[in-house]
């Protein structure tokens, strides 16, 4: 059997944003197949038999024949390596619990290298996958064994070392379902929900709204009963402790039974319950003492322990705990016991995946206080028959959401809102959650901040709960979506002074405008960066940015291909031009573009991504540009010097917005109506001006009717653009500012103009 050398992966580039392949985040790579390019899978005998008895859930993809085993066919016929990889990594992601669908492979113009990318939610998970997936491929072509389960663990840790956990990862998927955007802001859990002015951030199930005297105030036991007592809400009378001595003191003095726990403690650390004696009570006390910073002693309440999930003033789910315990065989220890008929149970897990913790009795104190008062150890052999309780608490996974009283649900409603958390888990303590607490001896027990939502989510019984959507809507009512205006320009001709007009436009209108394009980074009129800003980095860094509320954002192809773009969707997206004189020609050479047609595909991404109640501004003159009208969701508006463009007239009659040249005047018309706007020919004489050396010049008429279409699509007033471009600052190439020229032929643009002049002095 002909061993073949390992297929080489030239580059792999992590795509951040939208690019030429898919909306979202992507992991491309480059391959060189080698000689394999002339053995593709039919032509390697076994390979398709090896390869799918390593994956047999190759067969659910659908690959180009859309249905199952479309993929498979592809193998029996004949398909190449890479092609096959692009499968095998997403297997691979799909096994280690990061489903995965979206996959291409496309070859280059050089022989036998290709370009393949798949769906990656996390770069690091998808690097993972991609090293394994290559293993795992030349493996099966070359007849050698291969550890799959080793492989599909290392991706899972990667997965667990990297990605959101659980709980986030339910709030962020609510939010993308709303239509919320998402930047995580640091490798754990905290995420930007929205952009700009208009975001929100969260930490696991603690967001920007989470008080830090609230939290302070959770994290001390003893200060939220006296809090929750002042309200009438029902607790257990309890005393600070500072020794074993001074714990049973208390107990005697509450009475008996009681609880001994940390006053700041969490996940049920350090507790436990029910303890009659002043051994058990002093023993209690060694087991709570490491895992806070003070002790507890409080009256024992007999009942369930429930978990209420207290979401903006609201109960939004519920779970309900039991005990652990283990039956007696007269033949195994009680950690073999453990092990075999708790630990057994798939729903515990050392992982944030599982419901329910493992029970190591090594870590857990108070099961083996438990243990003691039984008159066992470890090590002992319960007799057969006998039950032995293991676990009292820790143990809440049973949905019981709708079996919640009204008047349990106001009296933890009231718990949060009296210690000031707008998220908060609620322990009660209950014999029947179904009913009322003061009838019953229940009680409040525990608020907490921060809390886990696994429960909800992933009960052990019972119904999921969607309490990632509750608290997405707690952080955006039912109309906000978390965005800003975002304007986008694709292009490379005059896109920079298109970029810095109508952010002017934008700030003259009273916007908090920041900008990023090649002559740098604006905030207002303030420049923050004087570096290029047509990177992904830059425009990813306004929208972080608290201060605006709109944003413009110039896009260069090979920025389009070397990240994608900063933004998932945007308001405005305009395509000035598929000139590759303004581009970086060896930057684009090296993305295997050499012809402006190849432009299509990469400044398309910028009309993609126009929202369904968004513009797109497309450049007429070109067909190939006016043609892309076809692929926006929302509504387009053509522009050209010439009122009889085939492409613009058409699109006037079917009912389209248009801009155009007429007698030097920019005319915008929609329908039946058409708006003089402004002497485009008179202003054009001081953007004549406007150099960058970095990208040659562009006929500052067609600059002036692109910004003119694209403020109109904005919502900007005639009136305002016009006096905007005669105040508008045009810098030239020495950086000397060129002043506003004499006066326009319209007196009222004139008017205008002073005005504007005087708004935009002031702001300044």
């Amino acid at each position: 059997m002909k061993t073949f050398e390992d297929i080489r992966l030239l580059r792999t580039t992590y795509l951040r944003g939208p690019n030429i392949w898919t909306y979202r985040p992507a992991l491309e790579t480059w391959l060189d197949l080698g000689e394999l390019e002339d053995h593709p899978s039919h032509l390697l005998p076994g390979f398709s038999e090896r390869l799918v008895a390593l994956l047999p859930a190759l067969v659910e993809h659908h690959c180009g024949a859309g249905e199952r085993g479309g993929f498979l066919e592809r193998l029996q016929t004949g398909t190449w390596a890479g092609h096959v990889l692009e499968h095998v990594v997403i297997e691979l992601l799909n096994l280690a619990g990061m489903p995965t669908g979206f996959g291409q492979t496309r070859s280059t113009s050089k022989r036998g290298v290709y370009r393949m990318v798949f769906r990656a939610r996390d770069e690091h998970v998808a690097r993972a996958a991609l090293a394994a997936g290559h293993r795992l491929l030349m493996s099966a072509i070359n007849g050698a064994l291969f550890d799959l389960p080793a492989a599909v663990e290392q991706v899972r840790e990667k997965i667990d070392d990297c990605y959101f956990g659980p709980s986030t990862a339910s709030i962020v998927a609510a939010a993308t379902e709303r239509g919320i955007p998402h930047i995580r802001l640091n490798a754990g859990n905290l995420v930007q929900l929205g952009h700009g002015a208009r975001q929100r951030r969260i930490w696991t199930a603690e967001t920007e709204q989470t008080s830090a005297i609230a939290e302070g105030i959770a994290s001390d036991k003893d200060l939220t009963k006296t809090l929750l007592k002042s309200c009438g809400v029902p607790v257990p009378e309890g005393q600070v402790v500072s020794s074993a001595e001074g714990a049973w003191e208390a107990a005697q003095d509450i009475g008996l039974p009681v609880v001994v726990k940390p006053t700041d403690g969490n996940h049920g650390r350090g507790v436990t319950l029910d303890l009659m004696t002043r051994e058990d009570v002093e023993a209690a006390y060694a087991v709570a003492e490491p895992e806070g910073s003070e002790v507890i002693v409080e009256r024992y309440i007999r009942g369930h322990e429930h978990r209420l999930l207290v979401v903006g003033g609201r109960l939004v789910a519920a779970a309900r705990g039991e005990a652990a315990w283990v039956d007696g065989d007269g033949r195994s220890s009680v950690t073999e016991l453990i092990d075999a008929q708790i630990n057994t149970d798939p729903r515990r897990g050392l992982t944030e995946d599982h419901p329910l913790g493992r029970i190591d009795l090594a870590v857990d104190g108070a099961v083996l206080l438990d243990l003691q008062r039984q008159g066992l150890g470890p090590h002992d052999v319960p007799a057969a028959g006998r039950r032995v309780l293991i676990q009292r608490n820790g143990n809440v996974s049973i949905d019981c959401t709708d079996d919640v009283h009204p008047e349990v649900a106001h009296q933890v409603s009231l718990a949060a809102r009296v210690v000031g958390l707008d998220i908060a888990g609620i322990d009660v303590v209950a014999e029947d959650i179904s009913k009322p607490l003061h009838v019953q001896g229940g009680a409040i027990v525990e608020v907490n901040a921060g809390p886990g939502l696994l429960m909800h989510l992933k009960p052990a019984d019972g119904m999921p709960r969607p309490v990632g959507q509750a608290i997405v809507d707690h952080l955006f009512p039912a109309d906000d979506d978390g965005r800003i205006d975002i304007v986008g320009i694709a292009g490379s001709l005059g896109t920079h002074t298109i970029a810095r007009l109508v952010a002017w436009l934008l700030h003259l209108s009273g916007r908090r405008v920041g900008l990023a394009c090649r002559d740098g980074l604006f905030l207002g009129s303030r420049q923050i960066d004087r570096s290029d800003g047509v990177r992904w980095d830059a425009g990813h860094r306004l929208l972080l940015n608290r201060s605006v509320d709109s944003v413009v954002i110039e896009n260069g192809a090979s920025s389009i291909l070397d990240d994608g773009l900063a933004y998932d969707r945007c308001h405005v997206g305009i395509v000035t031009d598929l000139s590759l004189n303004g581009n970086d020609a060896a930057a684009l050479a090296a993305h295997d573009v050499h012809e402006s047609d190849q432009l299509v595909k990469v400044l398309r991404t910028q009309v993609d991504v126009v929202m369904s109640s968004g513009v797109a501004v497309l450049n007429a003159g070109d067909p190939r540009i006016a043609d892309m009208a076809s692929l926006c969701d929302g509504e387009v508006i053509l522009y050209a010097r010439d009122e009889a463009n085939e492409a613009l007239v058409a699109h006037h009659a079917a009912g389209g917005r248009i801009a155009f040249l007429r007698d030097s005047w920019a005319v915008l018309a929609s329908g039946a109506v058409e708006t003089r706007c402004t002497n485009v020919l008179y202003a054009s004489r001081r953007f004549a001006a406007s150099v960058n050396p970095k990208v040659p010049a562009a006929d500052p008429i067609d600059v002036l009717l692109a910004s003119v279409a694209t403020a109109w699509a904005m919502g900007i007033s005639p009136e305002l653009m016009a006096a905007g471009i005669e105040t508008f600052p045009v810098v030239v190439m020495t950086g000397v500012m060129v002043p506003p020229g004499p006066a326009l032929t319209s007196p009222s643009v004139n008017a205008a103009s002073a005005a504007v002049t005087a708004t935009a002095v002031s702001a300044a």
